[in-house]
């Protein structure tokens, strides 16, 4: 590894930590966090107001300490609110930039070596968290789209009837976003069926590009992925995983 890619890990190490203390003041007093840390109220305070980073070697310390108390995970499942119909309501995971940030962190360190050219995502709960991780690492975005655009001639499209449905969905993307060297990330925001994930899978099949895998905040069940059965290679992640609700 070269100097300034070890330059470029410790930083996101430290920004990764901020990020977490960030969340964590959100349910946390100053002065819990203090007693959590073992760190001054002042000092704390200017990591949260983004006036000073800390070292490579306290943000270790600071995020074995946070991570019990505000882990990605619990965050993730506190936002998570099912009716009895067993829906739930997503907003307050992506809209929720420091939450986002944390989790495309977290996508980076799973995906860390492998070759990856372009983030894949369908409208339209996916795009935030997919814009973010895009943004992170630096990737072009792409966002399959349920409508033509006038004016692009040439789409590769998929169609897919969803469960419990008569309605036919058709996912389209301009034929030229996806070329036949490129390797794509799919990342959602929740997945269930894998019905959407397995139809963008289609749509880089057809461009003749491959895919690296598919990611998604939150995984229910383990239907996805049986329904996407991609090559041993292909990376299926949640980084949080539920069971079904029951339903009343």
């Amino acid at each position: 590894m070269s100097p300034a890619d070890t330059h470029l890990t410790s930083l996101r190490k430290r920004m990764i930590t901020i990020e977490l203390l960030s969340l964590a003041k959100k349910n946390h007093t100053y002065r819990e966090l203090a007693e959590i840390t073992k760190l001054p109220i002042t000092v704390l305070s200017r990591y949260v107001k983004g006036h000073v980073l800390p070292s490579s070697s306290r943000a270790d310390a600071l995020r074995s300490a946070l991570e019990p108390v505000v882990s990605l995970e619990k965050l993730l499942r506190e936002s998570i609110k099912f009716d009895e119909s067993g829906y739930f309501d997503n907003s307050a995971i992506i809209w929720d930039l420091n939450l986002l940030r944390l989790a495309a962190y977290r996508v980076i360190e799973t995906f860390a070596g492998r070759k990856i050219t372009k983030i894949l995502t369908a409208e339209a709960d996916g795009i935030p968290f997919a814009t973010v991780v895009a943004s992170e690492m630096g990737k072009g975005l792409l966002v399959a789209r349920k409508t033509r655009e006038v004016g692009v001639s040439d789409w590769l499209e998929d169609s897919y009837t969803p469960s419990n449905s008569a309605v036919v969905i058709t996912l389209h993307i301009p034929k030229y976003m996806i070329k036949r060297n490129d390797s794509i990330l799919i990342v959602d925001d929740v997945t269930r069926t894998g019905e959407t994930q397995r139809s963008l899978v289609e749509l880089v099949l057809k461009a003749k590009a491959s895919v690296v895998g598919v990611v998604t905040l939150i995984g229910i069940g383990n239907a996805w992925k049986q329904k996407l059965a991609l090559n041993g290679d292909c990376i299926l992640d949640s980084i949080v995983e539920m069971n079904e609700p029951i339903k009343q």
